[in-house]
């Protein structure tokens, strides 16, 4: 334990289980003091327990480490200024923020409820929003911060997870956004796609898991290719998939030795990954404003060369 972060105080949801538990651990190994937020509910977000948050905090404990217990849900603007108060009142200050809380409640989109959709959206996105939003001006007044956002490759294209896509590539937005308007207050921002075999990833019907295979297959095919990372699921001896392999990678985020900002970082299974932002890979241009005749002739030529549709036409069973 190298003691990276001695003196700072840091805030992780969804801590009681899987991934924001390994992170929550390894931030108050390396000194911090660390609030365990958790509400403690299902997958899908219903219920809560002070159970998981509270266990959390009895091992940090056992470990030598200090820490606190919060049951607020970030869902809501008001419960999540409750968490950022929870750090202030126990330690009198906040440097980190790691925003790990997420619910599934995955359905084709011709299936889904506004419920689901909202549900979704409310935990990841507008959690990341009230967390930073409660947490930045402190970190203004003291000069420094560090916030980790936890999005998902899955925003970049799963089948059955359209509220959950949409939340988390989202986050990646917020992320590049904050980036810009913090820095000069000695505030960085990245988001992380992490991955791990949690409690989460076990609820995915093995026929979804096996539709996404069948897709990702299909779009490896079309290329020529012989596999494709995009949203692929870790492969590899079962130690590769413990959602601890995260957590080493979020808190070098979260330390004063990351000089890095604005940026996607993948840290699930044993690499640690860096994804390029979206940028423009071919452009057509004339002097005027374009017809729809030109266009019919020259898009499939040359904007459209080559493109891969991510779910490729079957034959009809």
């Amino acid at each position: 334990m190298g003691k990276r972060l001695e003196g700072r105080v840091a805030i992780v949801t969804g801590a009681g289980r899987g991934i924001g538990r390994s992170v929550a651990i390894l931030l108050a190994d390396e000194g911090a003091s660390v609030v365990v937020n958790d509400l403690g509910g299902g997958v899908d977000g219903v219920g809560g327990s002070d159970a998981p948050a509270s266990q959390v905090v009895a091992e940090i404990e056992s470990r030598g480490g200090t820490a606190v217990a919060n049951f607020d849900s970030v869902a809501d603007y008001d419960s999540a200024g409750k968490i950022i108060q929870a750090a202030i009142d126990n330690y009198g200050r906040l440097d980190v923020v790691n925003h790990v809380a997420g619910i599934l409640r995955d359905r084709m989109v011709f299936n889904m409820t506004e419920e689901e959709w909202d549900g979704v959206l409310q935990v990841h996105l507008y959690g990341a929003y009230n967390m930073v939003r409660h947490a930045v001006p402190h970190m203004i007044n003291q000069g420094y911060g560090r916030l980790v956002l936890f999005s998902s490759g899955s925003g970049m294209g799963a089948s059955g997870q359209a509220n959950y896509a949409a939340a988390k590539e989202g986050m990646v937005g917020f992320t590049r956004a904050l980036s810009r308007e913090l820095n000069e207050h000695g505030i960085l921002v990245n988001a992380v796609y992490p991955g791990g075999a949690t409690r989460m990833t076990e609820t995915i019907p093995e026929s979804t898991q096996q539709l996404r295979q069948t897709q990702r297959q299909a779009a490896a095919a079309s290329v020529g290719a012989t596999q494709t990372t995009q949203g692929a699921p870790i492969m590899g001896p079962p130690e590769a998939r413990a959602p601890e392999n995260n957590a080493p990678k979020a808190v070098y985020l979260s330390s004063e030795n990351c000089q890095i900002t604005g940026q996607v970082i993948g840290t699930s299974g044993w690499p640690a990954t860096l994804y390029s932002p979206r940028h423009v890979i071919r452009s057509i241009h004339k002097n005027s404003r374009w017809t729809l005749d030109e266009l019919d002739e020259l898009l499939p030529i040359s904007l459209g060369n080559g493109l891969v549709n991510p779910v490729p036409a079957q034959q009809p069973r």
